[in-house]
């Protein structure tokens, strides 16, 4: 009998890939070539293999979830959010907590933002996971950047004529009031905004795989939160059925002991670490059964 092999890609959207020239099309309102807003080093080899990984071995998946990293250009982790105590620009990879805004080191540019703006950096830091980062705008919906890495696009969209199904596609992030790293859950919650709520769905789905494999960026995030979320919350437990393929991740850089914990911290959990080569065979097997 087949088995249930399950594939999801975190992220793997063009602002995360650090994309060669051809990869990079004419912005044509500018000329210029579009740059990825976030490129991680290393993640436009890993959707590489990604994508090979389905082209050889899609047969035997049963099924393919993305995740799509979905923001709007105003948002609590961009710098179009901030200024400093003084009006100017805040940077991107600013780290900014409550005690700083408290003392006017940084403020929202709204100012009716202020209390909605302490009640958040209050509640994400006493969670204890994460202190907020301004990023670059990135991700934002219906531009280049949302989409996903042309290979991964190319090779899914193959799978999905041959199996005559549908890549089902995860969006996290568009509330703006709270940082959403994990496909399943907002690092705060916003009790008016279902979406920012465990998303109960996409966990039952996983828990139905006999072998659930997890690809994307960036291992030291979107990979790391979504992950660990899933580990928290399948109802079979079994983690041992959880596979990391680390060719297929990488940090963002200066983040790489984030990523290198993260491992250790799965693998001692019973989570499984693999390459694409080592779960190939598996995947032609299980297109056989």
């Amino acid at each position: 009998m087949k088995r249930k092999i399950q594939l999801l890609i975190i992220d793997p959207q063009n602002d995360f890939c650090d994309l060669p020239e051809a990869y990079r099309p004419a912005d044509p309102v500018t000329g210029a070539k579009v740059a990825p807003a976030l490129p991680v080093a290393g993640a436009h080899a890993d959707m590489q293999r990604t994508a090979e990984l389905i082209r050889q071995g899609g047969a035997g998946l049963t099924d393919i979830a993305i995740t799509l990293d979905s923001h709007h250009r105003f948002d609590i982790a961009h710098p179009t959010f901030w200024k400093t105590g003084q009006g100017a620009a805040v940077t991107p990879f600013t780290q900014i907590t409550a005690a700083q805004v408290r003392s006017g080191e940084y403020l929202p540019r709204d100012p009716s933002a202020l209390p909605r703006t302490l009640s958040y950096l209050d509640a994400l830091e006493a969670r204890g996971r994460y202190t907020l980062m301004v990023w670059p705008v990135h991700c934002e919906i219906g531009s280049w950047g949302h989409n996903v890495h042309a290979d991964v696009r190319a090779a899914y969209n193959a799978w999905e004529e041959r199996q005559l199904g549908v890549v089902q596609k995860v969006n996290k992030g568009s509330n703006p009031w709270t940082e959403h790293y994990s496909a399943l859950l907002a690092e705060v919650p916003d009790a008016e905004d279902p979406d920012t709520q465990l998303n109960q769905a996409l966990i039952d789905q996983l828990d139905q795989a006999d072998t659930l494999l997890i690809t994307g960026e960036a291992s030291s995030h979107c990979v790391k939160a979504t992950t660990e979320h899933i580990v928290q919350n399948l109802p079979g437990g079994r983690l041992e059925r959880i596979v990391l393929l680390t060719d297929c991740m990488s940090p963002v850089g200066g983040f790489e002991a984030q990523h290198a914990a993260f491992l250790a911290d799965m693998r001692g959990k019973g989570v499984q670490l693999a390459t694409t080569a080592d779960v190939l065979p598996s995947l032609i097997a299980n297109a056989t059964r």
